[in-house]
């Protein structure tokens, strides 16, 4: 269970989310919802606290499989969002960035916002999303899994090589 607000900024500690399956001892995923730059209705003393958690996590997590990077499809790419992307870039942080409300935008909008988000981001996969109507909620569990899978894997590698 998850508590959301509707105005943006209120998370301001990382969050952890276990996702099981019913019967199993151990947490199948664990989220981390990390706080957004973006449009966060926050103070500065409070934001400049962020990255003194927030990079030491993302650049030292050993068991860190997938970065997913929300970005709002309705407005034009953000400084805070290209910070953030170069970041997991220069970290080799595999990541997604998820355009997310893409229900509000037409057919020809959204394809501008997500080709501006690929030109921009040439190196990141881009899923359009919208929670209230579903769309791309396969596909980000597909790179979810992809990437849940390939972290495991290079795991088995490493201890079958020691």
């Amino acid at each position: 269970m998850a508590r959301t607000s509707s105005t943006p900024g209120r998370t301001r500690a990382i969050n952890f989310f276990e996702l099981r399956i019913a019967g199993k001892p151990r947490p199948e995923l664990i989220f981390a919802d990390l706080p957004g730059y973006g449009f966060a209705k926050i103070s500065r003393e409070i934001s400049n606290q962020w990255p003194s958690f927030i990079d030491p996590y993302l650049r030292e997590r050993p068991v860190l499989a997938l970065c997913v990077a929300l970005v709002d499809s309705n407005v034009p790419p953000q400084e805070s969002d290209q910070q953030l992307i170069d970041f997991l870039a220069a970290t080799a942080r595999p990541f997604v960035i998820v355009a997310t409300k893409s229900d509000r935008l037409s057919g020809n909008q959204l394809h501008s916002a997500l080709r501006t988000l690929g030109e921009r981001h040439p190196q990141a996969r881009v899923v359009p999303f919208s929670a209230k109507t579903g769309a791309g909620k396969e596909q980000l569990w597909q790179e979810i899994r992809k990437a849940s899978e390939e972290l495991q894997s290079s795991r088995l590698r490493t201890a079958s090589q020691s």
